[in-house]
């Protein structure tokens, strides 16, 4: 495993919410950000140059011994791009002992209005929630609420400008850089603002400092 980033140990009844940016090949990478709800950090980042179809089967034995240890269910969620909801059901169906429950979409997804689920897994990252899962992010490391101990995730925030298109202002990574890694920490910040940790008892669900420059140039 040595895709997986480790910075801190885990404590018993953490609560963590898991999102993956993934790839289908031609170079690009998968990145997954770990974000415990409890301690506002990200101990655990997975990144490689692979596909989700390799990322998958290791994520589901991160998430079983993240759950081992806290004895807390995580949540976890792939982007639905690039093949990504393919990945999700498959990661559902290896979830037969019940240690993590899958993300599922909610209405009005990508803004502090998120409300209830649907029965499709994982999230879409368009037009509409991009600019503000990054513009949510921007502000939680700006105001310091969220600790990022992963330099390659820092570098990353860094290499984001602004860029005019035809049609508006769009945040991206510079050219030839890479931006898995911050769409990933955007996806489970944007995590953080709905989910709770699952009561003890409760039925399972159906799948069993400032960073200034960021998004400047």
């Amino acid at each position: 495993m040595n895709d997986f980033r480790r910075y801190r140990e885990i404590k018993q009844g953490e609560f963590f919410v898991v999102f993956a940016d993934t790839s289908s090949g031609a170079g690009d990478y998968c990145a997954c950000q770990f974000l415990s709800k409890d301690k506002l950090d990200v101990p655990i980042v997975y990144h490689s140059k692979s596909t989700a179809t390799d990322m998958t089967p290791l994520l589901h034995q991160e998430l079983e011994m993240l759950y081992d240890i806290t004895q807390t269910k995580p949540v976890v969620c792939y982007e639905r791009n690039a093949g990504g909801v393919f990945e999700l059901e498959r990661l559902a169906s290896l979830n037969r002992l019940g240690k993590y429950n899958v993300y599922q979409m909610k209405a009005n997804e990508g803004t502090t209005k998120s409300t209830s689920s649907s029965i499709k897994l994982g999230w879409d990252t368009n037009s509409a929630t991009r600019p503000i899962m990054l513009q949510m992010l921007k502000e939680a490391i700006d105001k310091k609420l969220l600790r990022v101990y992963d330099k390659p995730t820092i570098n990353e925030m860094f290499s984001f400008i602004i860029k005019q298109t035809e049609t508006s202002w769009k945040a991206q990574a510079e050219s030839g850089a890479h931006d898995d890694l911050v769409m990933s920490l955007a996806g489970a910040w944007q995590l953080y603002q709905s989910e709770e940790p699952e009561l003890k008892g409760e039925d399972d669900n159906m799948t069993s400092g400032s960073i200034t420059k960021l998004w400047h140039g």
